[in-house]
């Protein structure tokens, strides 16, 4: 990659000549500053944004870390935020964690290498990040975390009210007088510790209704893992009439899993799921979704990112907790009169 020195050389000017013709054109005479300009074309030479955004005291980076980079919500949601802080003049560099705390620690590194100004995270789950992520909010780097903010972490967060949300899943099943519903994922305090499989049994027991042991398994949220268990669960002596996915991509497992057991929806069985991706509204019967206001979160989210970086936080008024929308479809319905087996 060739360098300002380079550039340099090839024009017969000095180092400071050829970068004077970057940042203060002006102070050039025109047939200098034409010999530069032919060189910077000629060797296609393109100037350290970073490096000079380190020496100006300010860099224009943020880190952006996502919980999968396979599950939509994400890419929609790091899409939205782009956009924001484009405007605003910033660039985003994205990585993932797989909802893991351990893999968060090497792309906070990683980030923090880069000397990003601030850092946008789905945190992970497990302590692993905790201490380092502290360090960096204490070197001035600006934390904003979003999705899913651990118990007690001090960081400022935009999230859905994901209570509200499996509250409203439950009721809609219970109503249609489901009494057997399976989450796909059961709460553990280091695995699985977000609010959506915390607060599921609660709705459960508000609505008169318990959630059967046989029921109860820790999982990851990725489309694999809800296949896997949707096999396990239909494979009970006494299966669910109704399962609820907590992400979309558990979603797209769990009807793959149901396609091959040709279990019909919702006769045989209902499916209601986390996020109103594309899909849902096309398959027969389209699925019934709790929908997040993803953009209007990104944007809040962004907007928070600029606030603190600018030194004018205290003048935004940021919700945090957006509510969901149960939009209603055909793939939940009444329970059937006659439970089918489906392992058989």
């Amino acid at each position: 990659m060739p360098t300002i020195q380079d550039v340099a050389r090839l024009a017969g000017v000095s180092a400071t000549t050829a970068k004077r013709a970057l940042h203060e054109p002006q102070k050039l005479t025109p047939a200098t500053l034409a010999r530069v300009q032919e060189a910077i074309e000629q060797l296609n030479y393109e100037p350290d944004q970073r490096a000079g955004a380190l020496r100006g005291g300010r860099n224009s980076t943020v880190g952006l870390i996502v919980g999968s980079i396979l599950e939509p919500f994400f890419a929609q949601f790091a899409r939205a935020v782009t956009l924001h802080l484009k405007e605003a003049g910033y660039s985003l560099i994205i990585s993932e964690n797989e909802y893991s705390a351990a893999q968060e620690l090497t792309e906070l590194s990683r980030l923090y290498g880069q000397r990003v100004a601030g850092i946008m995270l789905r945190a992970g789950y497990g302590g692993d990040s905790r201490d380092y992520l502290a360090r960096l909010a204490g070197r001035g780097v600006t934390i904003v975390e979003f999705d899913f903010s651990p118990p007690g972490s001090p960081y400022p967060s935009v999230s859905l009210d994901n209570a509200q949300a499996i509250r409203m899943a439950v009721q809609h099943l219970a109503a249609l007088g489901h009494r057997r519903i399976a989450a796909l994922g059961t709460y553990h305090p280091t695995m699985h510790p977000e609010d959506r499989s915390r607060v599921f049994p609660e709705a459960m027991n508000a609505a008169g209704l318990t959630v059967p042991r046989e029921y109860q398994r820790v999982t990851l949220l990725n489309e694999e893992s809800a296949y896997e268990l949707t096999h396990e669960l239909l494979a009970l002596p006494c299966p669910p009439t109704a399962l609820v996915a907590l992400t979309g991509t558990q979603a797209i497992g769990a009807y793959r899993a149901l396609q091959e057991l040709n279990v019909r929806l919702p006769d045989d069985l209902s499916l209601i799921s986390f996020d109103d991706y594309p899909w849902t509204a096309l398959v027969e019967p389209p699925i019934t979704v709790i929908a997040q206001p993803v953009e209007q979160m990104a944007q809040v989210a962004a907007e928070l990112m600029l606030a603190l970086l600018e030194g004018r936080a205290d003048s935004l008024k940021v919700p945090q907790l957006f509510p969901a929308t149960l939009i209603v479809r055909g793939s939940t319905s009444v329970p059937s009169e006659v439970p089918r087996r489906f392992g058989s």
